[in-house]
């Protein structure tokens, strides 16, 4: 048996407050470690939102004035990767002991990106995934991801990956994630619908995983700047965390209408007696008929060569 504690954080940040949002992380990930957790996993954009219901001011063909202050008010309170908030993200994971997954919003030059990064129990920066495929209005703030980030890591407690939101309706994504012998699958989300927790089940089913779900709780939407309205009276998250097992049974959750840390055992040898009948990228593939091809290379618009 190569058992192990898991958690996930059910929670909102501190909206545009990245030092605020970073005490709130060390809270949440002080109790999951109270608990015993070696692995951690928090919501989508948890540094520093999820910004649900707003527009910035944009339609078809028009952009306002104030849409365009409250896209330079986001990316203000976003974060560089490498910077000084992933080395105190770092030291978090080390001062617990815990393998940490978060989502940011990344900023890269004048570009936000929706990404996760992965740390290690001794606070060791381990990589990132930008989100491939911003989903609806998200694409008017985030930009695309490429196969540079599709990784997983090997770490002391398993092989840990993470797939954000809608990407995991991708099958082809998955596809890339199972070669890859994903074993810690971390699903930082902003879906709070209760068909969530069936593709959860359904990505461990099919990957023979365990599979984290993390999203926030948020009594109401992400709060407007720049003179716009309270984001059009949209609604916030209710949450629907869950921790789900290689065969599809629910461990921990789904959790509703509050914040929360859920906490799970889990064995690692149920990835393997799952495979035992299935295994999607393995004995049950047919390579002969079915084919993927996934291109890891960073992706520019720019090439610069330098005269000797």
């Amino acid at each position: 048996m190569k058992a192990l504690m898991a958690a996930v954080v059910q929670a909102a940040p501190v909206p545009y407050d990245v030092e605020a949002t970073l005490v709130k992380a060390h809270e949440l990930l002080s109790r999951a470690a109270g608990k015993g957790a070696q692995l951690v996993v928090f919501p989508e954009a948890f540094l520093t939102g999820y910004p649900r219901g707003l527009t910035f001011g944009a339609t078809v063909g028009n952009r306002t004035p104030e849409g365009r202050e409250q896209f330079r008010e986001y990316w203000q309170s976003a974060i560089d990767v490498p910077g000084p908030v992933v080395t105190r993200l770092g030291e978090m994971a080390a001062e617990f002991r815990t393998h940490l997954v978060i989502g940011v919003i990344e900023r890269d030059g004048g570009t936000l990106y929706c990404t996760v990064l992965v740390f290690d129990g001794d606070g060791r920066y381990l990589g990132k995934h930008r989100k491939l495929m911003p989903t609806g209005s998200e694409r008017l703030v985030w930009g695309f991801g490429d196969g540079s980030t599709l990784s997983v890591f090997d770490t002391d407690i398993g092989r840990i990956g993470a797939v954000i939101c809608w990407e995991n309706y991708m099958p082809l994504l998955r596809a890339a994630m199972y070669a890859q012998c994903v074993q810690l699958y971390c699903a930082p989300t902003a879906d709070c619908r209760e068909t969530w927790t069936s593709t959860m089940q359904h990505i461990a089913c099919e990957g023979r995983c365990f599979v984290f779900g993390a999203n926030q709780f948020t009594p109401g939407a992400f709060p407007a700047r720049a003179g716009e309205d309270p984001a059009n009276d949209a609604a916030g998250s209710r949450g629907g965390s869950v921790i789900v097992s290689p065969l599809g049974e629910i461990l921990a959750g789904p959790a509703y209408d509050e914040e929360a840390v859920l906490v799970a055992e889990i064995d690692l040898d149920d990835i393997v007696r799952g495979k035992y009948d299935f295994d999607v990228v393995g004995h049950y593939a047919r390579p002969d008929i079915f084919h993927l091809s996934v291109d890891t290379h960073e992706q520019s618009s720019v090439s610069v060569e330098f005269d000797p």
